[in-house]
This record gives C-alpha cells, sequence and structure tokens, in this order.
C-alpha cells in the first residue's frame, strides 16, 4: 500500500491532483476504516508507466570494476558526488574546487585526493590526454544569448560549461557525465541544451538523452531531482550500452534520515545549527507536522505573509515543517529561507548541519569545514551520496562492458 503523499511523490504531482484524480474515477483511492486516510494498492499503480520499477523484483547484482579506472571531478563541492564515486570503486585522480571552505572539508576528509583550489579557468587538463575514463562535474547553468545561432565550442567562453567542455576536450575521456538542475531541460525554450547538445558534438560525443533522476527512488530520503547528462565518445558510442540506475522500490522517509534504522545504525549524532528569530520561531511553533503557513490561524497568515498573501500560487514552502512519515522537501542552501523553509518535525528550529547532512546521506564521520552558513551551503549544493553511488556502478557497468571490446586503440575521436 501507498499514502497519497508516497504516491504524488512517485508520480511528481500534487496531492491536489490526486484529489481531482479520485473524484474523477481516474484514480480511486481506498479509505483506512481506523483513521479514514487514503491509499492505493500497488496494483492500482501499474497503469503508469513510470512506476513499473515497483513491481520490477529482479535481483541486484554487484557491480565491481574490472579494472582501475580514473576520473576527474570539476566543480567538486564537499564531495557528495566523489564520495558516491568512489563507494562504486572510481578512483578520482583530480577534483577542483573554487570556493575555499569546500575544499578545506575535501582535504580534511581525504587528505590523499589531489584537490586543486581555485579557478578552473587557470587549470591545464593536457597532461591527462588519455589518463582517465571519466569527467565528471555538476557546471552552473548560464545562459548562453547566442539566439538564431548553432552556438560553437569557441561561442561558448566565458561559461563554465566551456570550461568543462575544455577539460573533456583536453582530457579525451571515453565517457563524462555532469548533473544539473531539472530547469536546464527548459531553458531557454530548449535552446540552451541544445547549445549545449552542439559543442558536446564538436568534441567528438554524444550526448544521450538527457535523464531526469529523482533521488527518492535511490535510497534517498529527499525529494531532490537532478538532471544528468552523460556523453560518450563516439568511437565507443556503439561498444556498450549505457545502463541508467534502476530505481528501488522501497521509499526512504525523514525519520530513516535521522533516526537508526535502515539508512544509518544509530540516531543522528547532535551537531550545530541555525536558530529561529523570537518572533518567527512563535510563528513556527503553530505550525503542525507537515503543515505550512495556510494551517496558521487567519491573523497570523497576514502578519507573516504580508503582501503575499493576497498574491497567487500556493507558496508551499512557507512556514513548512517537515513530516517524519515523509522525504524531506528539497534542501536548500540554507535552511531558514522564508520561501523554502525546513522546520524540523517536533523541535521548532532549523534542521542542524549533521541532520541536514543525514539528509542528504553524507556519512556521520564526514567533516564539514568553513562558518556554519557555509556548511549548510556546502550540504545544500551536494550531490546525494547514495545516488552518486548508483550512477557511479552505471559508469562502472559501461567501462568494464567497454573494456572487454578488443583491437580498440584510443585515439582523439577515433578508432584506429
Amino acid at each position: 500500500m501507498y499514502s497519497v503523499a508516497q504516491v504524488a511523490d512517485m508520480l511528481g504531482v500534487s496531492k491536489e491532483t490526486l484529489r481531482r484524480w479520485d473524484n474523477s474515477g481516474k484514480l480511486p483511492s481506498v479509505r483506512n476504516p481506523m483513521n479514514n486516510y487514503r491509499f492505493y494498492h500497488k496494483e492500482q499503480l501499474k497503469q503508469f508507466e513510470e512506476l513499473q520499477f515497483i513491481f520490477d523484483d529482479r535481483h541486484r547484482f554487484d557491480i565491481n570494476p574490472s579494472q582501475p579506472y580514473k576520473s576527474i571531478e570539476l566543480f567538486a563541492g564537499a564531495g557528495g558526488l566523489a564520495i558516491g564515486l568512489e563507494r562504486a570503486g572510481l578512483d578520482t585522480v583530480l577534483l577542483n574546487e573554487i570556493d575555499k571552505h569546500a575544499c578545506a572539508t575535501l582535504r580534511a576528509n581525504r587528505p590523499q585526493w589531489n584537490i586543486q583550489e581555485g579557478d578552473i579557468s587557470q587549470l591545464d587538463f593536457t597532461p591527462y590526454y588519455n589518463q582517465v575514463d571519466i569527467v565528471t562535474g555538476g557546471f552552473p547553468c548560464q545562459a548562453f544569448s547566442y539566439a538564431g545561432k548553432k552556438m560553437g565550442f569557441e561561442d561558448a567562453r566565458g561559461t563554465l560549461f566551456f570550461e568543462f567542455a575544455r577539460a573533456v576536450k583536453a582530457s579525451n575521456p571515453k565517457i563524462f557525465m555532469a548533473e544539473n538542475v531539472r530547469g536546464l531541460l527548459s531553458h531557454d525554450n530548449g535552446r540552451t541544451l541544445e547549445n549545449i547538445r552542439s559543442v558536446i558534438e564538436e568534441l567528438g560525443y554524444t550526448l544521450l538523452t538527457p535523464h531526469l533522476m529523482k533521488a527518492i527512488f535511490y535510497r534517498v530520503p529527499q525529494k531532490r531531482e537532478r538532471l544528468i547528462l552523460i556523453g560518450i565518445r563516439n568511437d565507443l558510442v556503439n561498444s556498450a550500452t549505457f545502463n541508467w540506475p534502476r530505481p528501488y522500490q522501497k521509499m526512504y522517509t525523514l525519520k530513516d534520515a535521522l533516526k537508526a534504522g535502515e539508512l544509518y545504525k544509530n540516531d543522528v549524532p547532535e551537531s550545530n545549527g541555525q536558530k529561529y528569530p523570537t518572533k518567527k520561531a512563535e510563528v513556527m511553533k503553530l505550525v503542525p507536522q507537515g503543515g505550512y503557513w495556510r494551517d496558521l490561524p487567519e491573523a497570523v497568515q497576514k502578519t507573516y505573509m504580508q503582501k503575499s498573501f493576497y498574491l497567487g500560487g500556493g507558496k508551499t514552502g512557507m512556514a513548512r515543517r517537515m513530516h517524519w512519515d515523509e522525504p524531506c522537501l528539497t534542501l536548500t542552501c540554507a535552511p531558514a529561507q522564508k520561501q523554502t523553509e525546513r522546520c524540523h518535525p517536533d523541535e521548532t528550529r532549523p534542521f542542524t548541519v549533521r541532520e541536514y547532512a543525514r539528509i542528504q546521506t553524507f556519512p556521520d564521520d564526514w567533516q564539514f569545514k568553513g562558518p556554519l552558513t557555509s556548511q549548510y551551503k556546502q550540504i545544500g549544493n551536494a550531490v546525494p551520496i547514495n545516488m552518486g553511488y548508483e550512477l557511479g556502478l552505471s559508469l562502472v557497468d559501461f567501462l568494464n562492458h567497454i573494456s572487454t571490446k578488443p583491437n580498440v586503440v584510443e585515439v582523439r575521436g577515433q578508432v584506429a
């Protein structure tokens, strides 16, 4: 059985949409006679193509590297993706990050890593030509103002995507992986993504259809989405199939993140965290678990929301308290922003640093350096470790298949 909240998350629709489907008969819910809560039987969800994975009971096979594989990671942040790739068996030979506090975090946890702090535009990647198998990184999505013409590699100069592309061109990896926000799909009416595809083709790579990954399907107790771009070098694109990570049938909740259970053996350790100002705390105390500003008395709503009270839209992130039995909403770079509130389900306070890290599936022994605001930012920007691990397994699986192909001599962009 699945709750309304779970099905809404799985399908990427609102609870209100499910209510409409219930009333119209498209997806009628079942009532629990004990508490009158609505739920759905698993069999009811067979009609949705995107949920077929919950009926997939195939055994999961371990994927281990058949030989050492090396990677370069750009825009490494606090190491979320790097930890996941490390767990999958990949050896990261270079990590670049411009933020000094994030670099301090990386050095504190992995002193053996080759961490290059500073502007990526100053890095020379040519020593890694044909020496690495993968280039990864989450370049910030910047607008490309080249409407009306097909952008080439040189035209991308000045953007951080150009620096990512430059690293790929200079190191000539077998495959690259970039992660970004969902909005890249529709940015500038799709022109930004097409410009990116154009540059990738010019480099001698084939861009697979961009894949939107929902973290809740990969053992992450958070409603987070990331767009994943995979590019395969043209001489290898027909040598093997890249298989996207297979979703898990179980979804984890905030309780799984912060309490002892399947994800963690112990309750979340105590740590520092931000506090609410007195007036805000008085308002947040009135919000029930799983509730938001509309659950406040109307007079309090008007005072707290001010002009926003009279505007359209749900603004469901405002004065929002999380629920133990649901995945957390996507973490942001700050735990107490008014537009994207993430209040503890019981206590009237923002999540602590270690709670933030747990929701992103960081291990408890991963230390974060820098001021408190920087630690939150590092965690909020990270790729969830468990999702990074699943992506790492897919990369290893692809490289394993490539390595079994005979008579492949690596020359830039071709097979000799």
